[in-house]
């Protein structure tokens, strides 16, 4: 199961250098249910969401880089293309949460999302965002990579411009 909440952010407060990083490429073979591939760094993995915008059910499985491959000929839609920055919320008063500030390029740039995961329903209800969290978007469809996926490139330009 996986239960996360969904942030814009507005500007970013402090050093992104000095986090932990990782390069990500995803594409979509479907998005009603969710089937992804991504490749995470050096890491291939297939993942199959449920439907649901808080909580759904999520099931990821190790691809080869073959399999990865073979199976990115069956996708369709922008790939979504980002770095993921992980920002522990220690210093916020949340020991065991962190956020994954993602920086997307190529046809995203300028977009950011923050995604904060959560162990049950409860600790991601009660959750007090810190301020750099600007805008809690967890309802908005808009900003689920899964339809950003299909979103043709002027909605893509009208969804990024209507941020600034």
């Amino acid at each position: 199961m996986e239960i996360e909440r969904k942030f814009l952010i507005d500007k970013i407060p402090f050093n992104i250098n000095e986090l932990e990083k990782h390069i990500i490429s995803q594409c979509y073979i479907s998005t009603d249910p969710v089937l992804r591939i991504r490749r995470l760094d050096d890491e291939y993995i297939l993942t199959v969401k449920s439907n649901g915008r808080m909580e759904r059910i999520e099931i990821e499985k190790e691809l080869t880089k073959q399999e990865y491959e073979e199976l990115q000929t069956m996708a369709h839609g922008n790939v979504i293309e980002k770095k993921r920055y992980i920002i522990p919320l220690t210093d916020y008063g949340y020991p065991d949460l962190k956020v994954e500030l993602d920086i997307f390029s190529g046809l995203f740039k300028g977009l950011i999302i923050a995604e904060v995961e959560f162990p049950d329903k409860e600790k991601a209800s009660s959750f007090r965002a810190p301020d750099f969290l600007s805008r809690d978007v967890t309802m908005d469809d808009r900003f689920f990579n899964s339809t950003l996926s299909t979103m043709k490139h002027n909605d893509i330009e009208n969804l990024i411009n209507s941020l600034n």
